[in-house]
């Protein structure tokens, strides 16, 4: 245990970025710039329902931060959303009240102020200095309750504060949920999921995982841009990823042709697109295709066998996402904008349905929550309901649209029981003897560089964080009855 200033005078911010503290002969109200495009973002996301991933880029140009400082800025912004749920109840310790009788902006400032006292090299007297400073220029009243509460919070370590927030949960669900950040709820329904494989003992392992940053994969779009080994160090599992130590720099120079993209998110399309031979003239439908990463990889998968993709968004911002990410593949593909329960082969040019679909469906996202923090606060159990219905729906949409033979692959970026297997049963229920679910694990491990550690049932894959370094992709190949259309029989490449 330390005193304020005590013991941390050496404390710099993670990664080696600069704070922005408050050096001699700074002006005791300057802010760095970072911490405010921090704070920005933070009151964005809590008014407006801003989705920090897109925000910080913006703001953080906008505010010309140095490398360093943009460094700092986005460690501020995610580690103080991820973590929002222990610092919460770090707060109401140290302040000794309830946080929801603290107005939200000194509420944000004391977030960040925490993080910094409890995750960060930021030297003490900085993190408190312009945190005071910080509340002085949004809630001028506040700055001395908030001097108050992180001198408080300065006088423990982390383990410290994790024991007592532990020791004032109810129950050892709430402990967990408080420790580790997550809603009750949420710890609750992944403790679920991995029971199912035989893996609950990892539950803790997953939680840490949700809160640790996660590394850049890029994806090398096959056919259009150079192997993965020519550009960077290839992924562990899928064929076309890579990590670069530059990644962003790789991303503008080859203009669309390597992107950003999960390994997990590569995965799931290259199981559609691999899971037999392409032939010529086959039609393939991304069905929810925002922003667009599965459809771009899948249209260069297309060109290379012959066949062509259509994407369908519902959302018209998302559906202009989709086209910009599809602008580097030199081959025409249509961006619809409907209502994907309304689908109508036909009129997207496969009369006799489509040979293959992605059903990339709109879940919780809990399997994301590395790179989108904030979801895990704008969730709510009643959620899973309104979205498994929206789930069978759109499964049902995309069966129906499927051409004999045809293969659907049922794809969300959660690992929740009902959006997973709740969803696909029903469903396969619902088809009956005309589908026929196919051995997605044996077409993943095929495709994948080395063998992947894969548990449940053996025919779908649920990939995770913990264990795979992905998001929580839950991945399953359909195929309706009819043709000799492509099959999991004998996987392509």
């Amino acid at each position: 245990m330390s005193a304020p200033g005590s013991g941390r005078s050496d404390r710099r911010p993670a990664g080696g970025a600069r704070g922005g503290g408050t050096g001699r002969g700074a002006r005791p109200d300057r802010v760095a710039r970072s911490r405010i495009v921090a704070y920005e973002v933070l009151e964005a996301v809590r008014d407006s329902d801003a989705y920090a991933n897109l925000l910080l880029p913006t703001r953080i140009e906008r505010a010309r931060l140095s490398e360093a400082d943009a460094a700092f800025a986005t460690e501020l912004t995610y580690g103080t959303l991820r973590m929002q749920g222990f610092y919460d109840a770090v707060i109401a310790l140290a302040a000794g009240r309830p946080t929801a009788q603290v107005d939200p902006p000194v509420l944000d400032v004391l977030r960040l102020g925490v993080h910094q006292l409890l995750a960060t090299r930021v030297a003490t007297h900085a993190a408190v200095n312009e945190s005071v400073a910080l509340a002085r220029r949004v809630a001028p009243a506040a700055a001395g309750f908030v001097n108050a509460v992180l001198r408080t919070v300065s006088r423990r370590e982390a383990d410290d504060w994790r024991s007592l927030v532990a020791d004032e949960a109810g129950s050892p669900d709430e402990a967990l949920a408080a420790v580790h950040s997550h809603p009750v709820w949420m710890v609750r329904a992944l403790r679920t999921a991995l029971e199912r494989e035989g893996r609950g003992e990892e539950l803790v392992a997953l939680l840490e995982a949700d809160n640790a940053a996660p590394r850049v994969n890029l994806v090398s779009l096959p056919g259009l841009a150079e192997p993965p080994a020519e550009l960077g160090e290839p992924d562990r599992y899928s064929p076309v990823g890579l990590t670069a130590p530059e990644p962003l720099r790789l991303v503008a120079e080859h203009e669309g042709r390597v992107r950003v993209q999960d390994e997990g998110s590569q995965l799931a399309a290259l199981a559609l697109s691999r899971v037999a031979p392409v032939r010529p003239g086959e039609r393939w439908l991304d069905l929810c295709a925002g922003p667009g990463g599965k459809t771009a990889l899948l249209a260069a998968e297309a060109i290379a066998g012959g066949a062509s993709v259509v994407a369908n968004e519902v959302v018209p911002a998302r559906a202009e996402l989709v086209r910009r990410a599809v602008a580097a593949v030199p081959a025409e593909v249509p961006v619809d904008v409907a209502d994907g329960r309304d689908l109508d082969p036909a009129e997207r040019g496969a009369p006799d349905g489509f040979d293959r679909i992605l059903l990339d469906a709109p879940c919780t996202g809990l399997g994301a929550l590395r790179r989108r923090p904030e979801a895990r606060w704008r969730k709510a159990p009643a959620d899973v309901a309104e979205l498994t219905e929206l789930q069978g729906e759109l499964a049902d949409s995309a069966f129906r649209a499927l051409a004999p033979g045809g293969v659907l692959a049922y794809v969300t970026c959660s690992p929740h029981a009902s959006e997973t297997h709740g969803t696909l049963g029903r469903a396969l229920a619902r088809w009956g003897a005309e589908a026929e679910l196919l051995d997605t694990a044996d077409v993943v491990q095929s495709l994948s560089r080395h063998p992947l550690d894969l548990a449940g049932d053996g025919r779908t894959v649920q990939l995770w964080p913990h264990r795979h370094g992905t998001d929580a992709m839950f991945i399953a190949l359909v195929r309706r009855a009819g043709s000799d259309r492509p099959s999991g029989d004998e996987p392509a490449r």
